[in-house]
C-alpha cells in the first residue's frame, strides 16, 4: 500500500506541474456537458416551413396561420405556386412544405372535402417523421373544428392531408447518416493525425532542428500536412465507395464536385490539427485538446446527430463556427439531392473562409513559438 501510496502522489504531482493538462481534465467535461445539455435534443420544435397558397383565401390563410402559431413549425415564405417550394426543400431552407389548392376556400366554405399536400424533405428520416406527425396531427385538429362547427358537414366533408417525401421517400435514417460518417471521418483521421505528427516531432526534438534548416515556413508546413490531406481524399473515396456499392446509398449528384468540397474541407481540417498542434506540448494534450474542445463539440453542434433548428437560440450562433456544420450540408445535398454548386456555394465560401482563418492563425502560432 506504501509503494501504492508514492506512486499516486507522484502521478497528482506531475498532473500538478502540468496546468494546462489539468484544466483540461476538469474544465473540458464542464463545458462540455454544459453545451450538451442545452444542445443534445431530439424535440422537433420550430420546423423551417414554405406555403404555397394557390387559393388566397380567408381560409387558406387561417390554415397558414394554425401553423405558423404552433411550435412545432415556423412559416419561412409563402408563395403561389408548387413549383416555387423546390429550391427552399433543395437548399434545406425548408423542411416542409405545404401546398393549398386554388379551390380549398370553395371546398371548406361549402362543407365539401378539401385536400392539402404536405410535402416533406425525407434527408433526415428520424426529424422528418416527427415533423409529418405534428403537421398531420395539426391538420386533423383543424378539420375537426371545422366539423364541430358546422353541423351540417357531410360525413365525407373535412380535410385531407395529402403527404409526400421528397429525396427520401422510404425515410432511411442510414441514407442521412452514412454520408454525414464521411464527413466525421475526415474530421477525426486528418485533425488528429496531423496534430499528433507535429507534437511527436516537438517531443523528439527533432522540430527545432527543422526549423534551423533551409526549409522554408511554408515548405515545412506543407510537407508535414500534405501526406495526411492525401490519407483523407483517399478515405473520401473509400468511404463514398462503401455507402454506394454496399449500403446502397445513391450519389444522386457530382462525385467530382463531392471530391472538391472534401478536398476543401480537408484543408480546414488539416489547419484545424496544425493549430492544436501550436498549443500543445505533447502528444496527450494534443490528443485531449482536440477531443474535448474541439471534436467532440463539433459532432454534437454541427447537426450531425441533433438538428441546430431545435437547439436554443443562445448556443445556435456557435454552430456558424463550425466547419463540419457547412460539410454536412454539402455531403448531404450532393449524395441524397443532387444539388450543385449553385446552392451550396454559401457553404463552401464558409468552409474556404474558416479554412484561411485558422490558417493563418496556426501559422503565426508557429512562428511565434518558433522565435
Amino acid at each position: 500500500m506504501q509503494r501504492l501510496r508514492f506512486l499516486v502522489r507522484k502521478e497528482f504531482q506531475e498532473l500538478g506541474r502540468n496546468p494546462r493538462l489539468f484544466g483540461l481534465v476538469i474544465v473540458a467535461p464542464i463545458l462540455q456537458l454544459t453545451l450538451l445539455g442545452y444542445a443534445a435534443t431530439t424535440d422537433v420544435r420550430d420546423v423551417p416551413m414554405v406555403v404555397a397558397d394557390g387559393d388566397r383565401s380567408t381560409a387558406s390563410r387561417e390554415l397558414i396561420a394554425r401553423f405558423d402559431a404552433s411550435p412545432y413549425f415556423s412559416v419561412v415564405r409563402t408563395v403561389s405556386t408548387t413549383r416555387e417550394i423546390e429550391p427552399f426543400l433543395e437548399s434545406g431552407s425548408a423542411w416542409l412544405a405545404l401546398s393549398i389548392p386554388v379551390d380549398y376556400g370553395g371546398h371548406v366554405g361549402s362543407r365539401r372535402p378539401a385536400v392539402v399536400q404536405v410535402i416533406a424533405d425525407g434527408s433526415d428520416a428520424n426529424a422528418t417523421t416527427v415533423a409529418l406527425g405534428y403537421a398531420s396531427s395539426l391538420v386533423a385538429g383543424y378539420a375537426e373544428e371545422l366539423a364541430a362547427s358546422a353541423a351540417d358537414m357531410p360525413a365525407g366533408g373535412g380535410i385531407d392531408a395529402r403527404i409526400r417525401i421528397w429525396f427520401n421517400p422510404q425515410l432511411e435514417s442510414r441514407h442521412f447518416m452514412i454520408p454525414g460518417v464521411l464527413a466525421l471521418v475526415l474530421l477525426v483521421v486528418t485533425a488528429n493525425l496531423a496534430a499528433m505528427a507535429i507534437v511527436r516531432e516537438k517531443e523528439l526534438g527533432t522540430l527545432e532542428q527543422l526549423n534551423v534548416t533551409p526549409l522554408r515556413r511554408w515548405e515545412l508546413i506543407t510537407g508535414k500536412l500534405l501526406p495526411y490531406g492525401v490519407i483523407g481524399m483517399v478515405d473520401v473515396v473509400l468511404v463514398v465507395g462503401v455507402a454506394v456499392f454496399w449500403f446502397e446509398i445513391p450519389l444522386r449528384g457530382s462525385f467530382a464536385l463531392l471530391l472538391a468540397m472534401s478536398l476543401l474541407y480537408v484543408l480546414c481540417t488539416l489547419a484545424l490539427g496544425l493549430f492544436i498542434s501550436t498549443v500543445s506540448d505533447t502528444q496527450q494534450q494534443a490528443m485531449m485538446t482536440a477531443t474535448f474542445f474541439f471534436l467532440t463539440p463539433m459532432v454534437y453542434l454541427s447537426g450531425f446527430i441533433f438538428p441546430i433548428e431545435n437547439m436554443p437560440a443562445v448556443i445556435q450562433p456557435l454552430t456558424y463556427l463550425i466547419p463540419l456544420r457547412y460539410f454536412l450540408v454539402i455531403v448531404r445535398g450532393i449524395f441524397l439531392k443532387g444539388i450543385g454548386l449553385e446552392l451550396l456555394w454559401p457553404q463552401a465560401a464558409a468552409l474556404a473562409a474558416w479554412g484561411i482563418v485558422v490558417l493563418s492563425l496556426a501559422v503565426a502560432r508557429s512562428r511565434k513559438r518558433a522565435a
